[in-house]
């Protein structure tokens, strides 16, 4: 018998946020078996609790309904959220899953009325700066949308994403992904995430709005995306955008597909301690037949 959870993560309400599927007791399922019920929930991603905790951690897989990713940010804290809700025991304070990319630890903290869950992410790596007229090209906009006092990059946290920062939230709306340009970029630089980010949110409260593309992944478009964030988080402490680290930060996205999310961010003084933060909400439970 194989359980599993959907939970709505970063999300503002329940039905909002990033849905998850998260299938316990997965151990005797191939990686074939996790793609074809990946592919069936259709979300995102969908994750299997592979067994027990070992020394590393609760053994975690992650798929997209293309393949398996070696991370991915909210699938990492909607599964500690079921793990400390259902598998673990008294509910520790600290669940650490371990992944493709190394033991990835999630604490629960307190933050007025809610319980946010924040993981930190690996230390980020900056690769190579890709110009502002490909991205263009690439988000379907004239070059003078894409903001050039600020540099576009790759960076990665596990999971390689460009940053595009981007004039103002007309532009961020305006995108219209192209598809053989993306493939492009993709074959060119190897990062498959893009992040297109503005200063002008829609709430006084918040500092970012942020879209984030992923057709590789047979993810057109994603209401949450932790992975990416990180690496956005890691690019505010390496360039200043939003002032010299230390950086917090709250980040809107996935207003453009009708699912409202709210992530948090943090990076240190130093630059290279990135967390992202955000609340997990139960949906619904059910058994593969």
């Amino acid at each position: 018998m194989h359980r599993f959870h959907i939970v709505d993560v970063f999300a503002t309400e329940r039905y909002a946020g990033n849905q998850l599927a998260v299938v316990t007791d997965a151990g005797d399922l191939t990686g074939k078996e996790m793609l074809a019920i990946a592919d069936e929930m259709n979300y995102s991603e969908t994750t299997f609790v592979t067994g027990p905790p070992t020394d590393s951690g609760w053994p975690v897989r992650i798929f997209t309904p293309a393949e398996e990713v070696p991370f991915a940010g909210h699938p990492t804290l909607g599964t500690a959220s079921v793990v400390r809700e259902h598998l673990a025991e008294s509910k520790p304070e600290t669940v650490t899953l371990d992944l493709a990319v190394g033991g990835v630890p999630v604490e629960a903290r307190v933050d007025g009325d809610h319980e946010r869950l924040w993981m930190r992410q690996q230390p980020p790596t900056f690769d190579e700066q890709v110009p502002h007229e490909e991205l263009a090209g690439v988000l379907g906009l004239s070059p003078d949308r894409l903001n050039r006092d600020w540099p576009a990059q790759v960076v990665s946290t596990g999971l390689p994403t460009v940053i595009v920062p981007l004039v103002d939230r007309a532009a961020l709306g305006s995108i219209t992904l192209d598809r053989a340009a993306y493939d492009a970029l993709v074959e060119g630089y190897g990062a498959k995430l893009v992040l297109a980010v503005c200063r002008e949110p829609r709430a006084t409260d918040n500092n970012l709005a942020v879209r984030v593309f992923a057709p590789y992944y047979d993810v057109p478009e994603d209401p949450a995306t932790g992975s990416a964030n990180g690496c956005l988080a890691a690019y505010l402490g390496r360039h200043g955008y939003l002032g010299s680290p230390p950086v917090t930060a709250r980040v809107e996205q996935g207003y453009e597909l009708g699912r409202p999310s709210i992530l948090s961010l943090a990076v240190d003084g130093a630059g290279d301690t990135v967390e992202v933060g955000g609340r997990v909400l139960a949906v619904a439970r059910g058994e593969l037949l």
